[in-house]
């Protein structure tokens, strides 16, 4: 989940800066000019618990391996999402996604660790773990069957993650902002006019580590326009390189609601 960059702050706020623009001209005069379009907001709550998260940094024999999840416990967590989806042309839409999400706890080391060339000793320590996600996807519908809708497209995605540990006046951070391409798959059966099961996921398996998130949910129309959902969600994911040794698996129930603007 992470590498070094020699200007984080600065490559964070480049690569933010772009998704709102590309959000703002790409997203925003489709809705207004082009009226005959729908489009779909997902406003989504959940509560995330860790199933593991691994971490050495540097990922060499100056650092130590410890269990994050450990230290801060299991959750859960607050995770909040939002998602917009707005229709194009000849069945292919786009997807912008924005999932914040930051574990800020107390807990204590059982031995000493060495983490960002910081030495901290067993003990009382804070630790803060932010693992933040902005993407933007192409798809396309490849197939309706009956009750069955089926898209596939790919995902790019920014990742603006950190693990800090503080210890009395030591702190040591590892901080990373990069962008991680992935293929995307959406799966829809619908049970009646009013409700529908979805699973939709980016994910992508290869080099040094792999990434996935996989989501399950069931959806019930309120009334027109309005609906609700309720599922669960997989995060898990993790780099093993020279620099960095982190793998994280994230259990999530989600609720939320589901808002969509039809043919004027």
């Amino acid at each position: 989940m992470f590498s070094l960059h020699p200007n984080p702050g600065a490559e964070r706020a480049l690569l933010r800066n772009s998704f709102v623009l590309m959000l703002a001209f790409v997203v925003v005069p489709k809705l207004w000019a082009q009226p005959n379009e729908r489009f779909v907001v997902n406003l989504e709550w959940g509560a995330a618990w860790q199933g593991r998260n691994n971490v050495e940094s540097p990922n060499n024999d100056s650092a130590t391996r410890f269990a994050f999840d450990q230290l801060t416990g299991s959750g859960p967590y607050s995770a909040p999402r939002v998602e917009l989806a707005v229709p194009i042309a000849n069945r292919r839409e786009l997807r912008f996604v924005a999932a914040p999400f930051r574990i800020n706890e107390s807990g204590v080391l059982n031995s000493p660790v060495t983490f960002e060339g910081a030495n901290f000793n067993a003990g009382a320590t804070s630790a803060t773990y932010r693992f933040d996600s902005y993407r933007a996807t192409w798809r396309q519908t490849v197939g309706e069957w009956g009750d069955w809708t089926f898209k596939a497209g790919v995902t790019g995605k920014i990742r603006d993650a950190e693990i800090t540990l503080r210890q009395g006046t030591q702190t040591a951070t590892r901080s990373d902002t990069g962008f991680v391409p992935l293929l995307h798959a959406y799966v829809e059966r619908k049970f009646s006019h009013q409700s529908r099961l979805v699973i939709d996921g980016d994910g992508l398996a290869g080099g040094p580590g792999y990434a996935l998130d996989l989501s399950l949910r069931y959806v019930r129309d309120l009334q027109p326009g309005l609906s609700a959902f309720g599922g669960v969600r997989l995060l898990d994911g993790g780099v093993d390189n020279n620099s960095v040794y982190n793998f994280a698996r994230f259990y999530y129930l989600t609720f939320g609601l589901q808002f969509r603007g039809f043919d004027r």
